[in-house]
């Protein structure tokens, strides 16, 4: 068999609740400052939530898709793009002047649920206007695919294309198949991440009559609160986390700046039910092993973990058993700390802008908080970094990503040198 090939990130690009651009929201981030807000999108009257981690302010550049073109397509295919061409420029890459063959760059994104307010404006076109008056461009708008059909289409990679769709670990799946078609020696560059942005009436009364959405309307920015003992359900936020990655050797070849490598990866399932985590973490676990015996490290050499941490009165007690039976004594000296108090639950874009928050972490030295832990569950007993950053300077930052069905990823990133 082949030698494996070593994985760099190289560029990485963000939109959320937070802010348009990485430096902005990793700014916010280490100040701990939330992204949740009331939703200024759609009308909310008629919704029992009426906040989330909303885009404010949204505005693409015309160098990566003309404004003509922009009103075609779902938000999710705008707000990847946007993140897709801040990770371009931050890798140092040019649009028309391809660092290796077209045919050896491609793209794999996670997108979770698609162009549901699309959809939403579509069927309300059909029912007021009739079936002569949808655009033709409804269905390229709306379907998970296009966003990664964009990017490859606006910067020319003509390696392979496509979504994955796996709930909340839709982006940790996408960025595992990305990489691994790096180390199998299979392409040279991948776009890779994800994108979510559904905003929109049905998904929020659907998650709403789950009892799984927070129903803090009065104090939206203490609503997302993982781990605290007054956690009362997660908050829908949308956004998209973009990552160029790039054979190792060819990068430093290029005189690219190595942000971060990707070192393990595990996907695993909990077999258990369609919306609850196992009780006792059972499939998390299991993926977190895999995710380490892949990298072949050792638990001790982990130093931060971005927690799936949703705020949900049952994931986060899962997750917190699955990092102890994994960890064992370590779990307690590890950093762990959940983004989505800040960012709100990003759904299937999650894993994408979380893997970024490790590669900063490991390139800042800095681990972001846990806001709003004020009153820490007794059963999630570990550091979850509460309330203000810490320097710590980790060496291995792992990433936790769990979606509807039991499906589970576990992303472990080195840091760049």
């Amino acid at each position: 068999m082949a030698e494996l090939q070593r994985v760099a990130i190289t560029g990485m690009g963000a939109i959320c609740g937070l802010g348009n651009s990485l430096p902005e929201i990793w700014q916010n981030v280490l100040a701990g400052k939330s992204g949740i807000s009331p939703i200024e999108q759609l009308d909310v009257s008629m919704l029992p939530v009426r906040f989330a981690g909303e885009v404010k302010n949204l505005t693409l550049d015309e160098a990566c898709l003309p404004g003509k073109d922009q009103g075609k397509f779902d938000r999710f295919n705008i707000l990847a793009l946007h993140a897709a061409w801040e990770a371009f420029q931050n890798a140092g890459l040019e649009k028309g002047r391809p660092p290796y063959d077209p045919l050896r760059m491609g793209v794999i994104l996670g997108v979770g649920m698609g162009g549901f307010p699309f959809i939403e404006k579509g069927r309300e076109t059909f029912r007021e206007r009739g079936a002569r008056r949808v655009s033709p461009f409804f269905i390229p708008a709306v379907i998970p695919n296009m966003a990664a059909g964009l990017i490859s289409i606006q910067l020319n990679l003509q390696g392979p294309n496509y979504s994955i769709s796996s709930a909340c670990a839709s982006s940790g799946h996408a960025i595992g198949a990305a990489a691994l078609e790096i180390m199998l020696g299979h392409q040279d560059l991948m776009i890779t991440g994800g994108a979510e942005s559904v905003l929109s009436h049905l998904p929020i009364a659907g998650f709403a009559s789950m009892k799984a959405l927070s129903t803090r309307n009065d104090e939206p920015t203490k609503a997302s609160r993982p781990f605290d003992k007054d956690r009362d359900g997660f908050v829908m936020g949308e956004g998209s986390g973009v990552l160029i990655l790039e054979n190792y050797a060819k990068a430093k070849a290029r005189g690219a700046t190595i942000l971060a490598e990707i070192v393990g990866q595990g996907a695993t399932s909990d077999a258990h039910h369609i919306t609850a985590p196992h009780p006792e973490g059972i499939g998390a676990l299991a993926c977190l092993k895999l995710a380490l015996a892949n990298a072949q490290l050792a638990p001790e050499a982990i130093d931060y973990i971005n927690a799936h941490g949703t705020s949900t009165p049952l994931g986060d007690i899962g997750e917190t058993k699955a990092i102890k039976q994994a960890f064992g004594d370590h779990a307690y000296k590890l950093a762990v700390s959940s983004t989505k108090s800040m960012t709100g639950h990003l759904l299937g874009a999650a894993g994408g802008l979380e893997t970024i928050f490790c590669a900063m972490a490991l390139k800042t030295g800095m681990i972001p908080p846990t806001i709003n832990l004020e009153n820490q569950d007794p059963q999630c007993d570990l550091d979850y970094t509460p309330l203000k950053p810490v320097k710590r300077d980790p060496q291995y930052a792992l990433n936790n990503s769990f979606g509807f069905g039991g499906t589970n990823s576990v992303l472990i990133l080195k840091k760049g040198a």
